[in-house]
């Protein structure tokens, strides 16, 4: 039985959160039903932020109230403030997740905060959602390179990714946010990440800027990582980093497993569907 390594679908949220056009809650959620039907165990479908920071996320209820839920399938939003988690709570999401950055640089960009700060204002969120037995992951953004301090020093993601363990996540995405990471320097983040947690409890999050993702990806899986985020469509980039255009695309990722001996689960077909029916979703942009 060839070794089986997870998808966990982005799209719908990190992929299309940047879009200029307003996207129909409508599309979204047809995105998210056909994504269900591919054979993911967990998708990112939305944001509970203020849609002034966000505007593509300003219709996270409607979306999460329209999609079909497939038994079997976690439907994930981020949340970044209590005000978010009680919004994702009354929209019976299945997990959700907070994020940190691992540069005081990008921190201050994307959260106003400096690391400490972002931690501080996430606990709470950590706390209730366990408190209500809802499965909390964290992301660690810029792990390898951030646009603001340049090379991220491997200690700076293992010490963040810690914190959102001891705060009580189950597993802990670690973003090459800006596409700027390399083999060797993913290999150097992991061996420090890994310290503190196995690897079993991480997940790969690698943005295809410089066309490495893939590669970024092999050197996670020779580190035992078995979890990477990708999105159809290859879809969204991050507001916050200048330039970087480019979640890895979920369809070049199930492939270059598939040709390297491992089993993903997902249903091909549907996928092509989907990263279709995405990039259409992005193209209307100019309509």
């Amino acid at each position: 039985m060839p070794e089986t390594v997870e998808i966990f679908e982005m799209g719908p949220r990190d992929g299309l959160q940047n879009e200029k056009r307003l996207i129909p809650a409508a599309e979204k959620i047809a995105l998210v039903d056909l994504l269900s039907q591919a054979g993911f165990r967990r998708i990112e479908v939305t944001s509970f932020v203020s849609p002034k920071w966000v505007p593509q996320m300003g219709d996270a209820a409607e979306v999460m109230a329209g999609i079909a839920r497939k038994p079997g399938v976690s439907y994930a939003v981020l949340t970044p403030n209590m005000k978010g988690f009680e919004a994702a709570k009354s929209a019976r999401a299945s997990e959700v997740a907070i994020f940190a950055s691992a540069s005081e640089g990008f921190s201050k960009a994307n959260l106003n905060a400096t690391i400490a700060e972002s931690l501080e204002r996430f606990a709470p969120v950590a706390e209730a959602a366990r408190a209500d037995g809802i499965p909390v992951r964290g992301y660690v953004s810029v792990v390898t390179d951030c646009p603001f301090d340049g090379p991220t020093p491997p200690s700076n993601a293992a010490r963040v990714a810690a914190a959102l363990r001891d705060m009580g996540c189950y597993e802990v995405s670690l973003g090459d946010t800006i596409g700027r990471g390399r083999p060797e320097t993913i290999d150097a983040m992991l061996a420090a990440v890994l310290d503190e947690l196995p690897p079993e409890r991480l997940a790969g999050h690698y943005h295809d800027t410089a066309g490495r993702a893939l590669e970024n990806i092999d050197a996670s899986l020779a580190r035992g990582l078995r979890v990477f985020d990708a999105a159809v469509g290859g879809l969204g980039g991050c507001p916050y980093a200048p330039g970087a255009r480019g979640n890895v695309a979920t369809e070049a990722v199930a492939a270059h497993l598939a040709a390297a001996g491992y089993a993903t689960g997902l249903d091909m077909d549907v996928i092509e569907r989907a990263a279709a029916m995405a990039r259409a979703m992005r193209e209307g942009e100019n309509v």
